[in-house]
């Protein structure tokens, strides 16, 4: 993918995501955005080459809290 499409598609992904686990969590945007941003799925998101930004939003969000729960990020093979 086009690095100009990459970076428009993360955001979008992201706010889905950053929703998500504001429902999920019942936390604020501010504490969904930091967790988010340290955790595993965030940084393998962010590399283009790991295909996660294919991934939906909803399956992103039980990625993210399966990490959060074993403390490892698993990525499945589609």
């Amino acid at each position: 993918m086009e690095k100009n499409k990459f970076a428009v598609v993360i955001p979008v992904i992201i706010g889905g995501l950053v929703n998500k686990i504001m429902e999920e969590f019942r936390i604020s945007d501010d504490e969904a955005f930091e967790k988010l941003y340290n955790s595993e799925l965030y940084a393998a998101l962010e590399t283009e080459e790991t295909k996660l930004w294919t991934y939906s939003v909803t399956k992103l969000a039980e990625l993210y809290k399966k990490e959060i729960k074993t403390g490892k990020l698993e990525i499945p093979d589609y």
